[in-house]
């Protein structure tokens, strides 16, 4: 994660409708997880702001389940891909494909919480 992060330090102009080689499509999925991340926190406002009207105790369990989903989906993508030690240079793309899927997943899930009729 942390040769991901030094590649995104440097910020490379790069064509993810035409990415050819691994370091840019390592960095398109890095982007695209930074998009599904941006979503999912305003996503978690918009809920969090619902259950803090519903009172301190839904808010308290949203925030529980929030972050046991954030282990989950830590643990999750780590089953499937496995360590980055022990893959090559395809792990940044698989990783962070794996956790843009399951964060827009659970956008969605906060979507609808928000829209749901207590």
């Amino acid at each position: 994660m942390i040769f991901t992060l030094f590649l995104m330090a440097a910020e490379p102009q790069v064509d993810c409708s035409n990415a050819m080689t691994q370091t840019d499509m390592n960095i398109c999925a890095y982007k695209d997880l930074q998009a599904a991340d941006r979503s999912l926190n305003a996503a978690w406002k918009q809920a969090a702001a619902k259950a803090r009207s519903e009172g301190a105790q839904q808010f308290a369990r949203l925030l529980d389940a929030q972050r046991k989903w954030l282990a989950f989906r830590d643990a999750q993508c780590l089953a499937e891909n496995g360590p980055r030690e022990e893959s090559g240079t395809i792990w940044p793309l698989v990783q962070n494909t794996c956790m843009q899927r399951l964060t827009e997943a659970r956008t969605d899930q906060l979507r609808e919480y928000v829209e749901t009729e207590n």
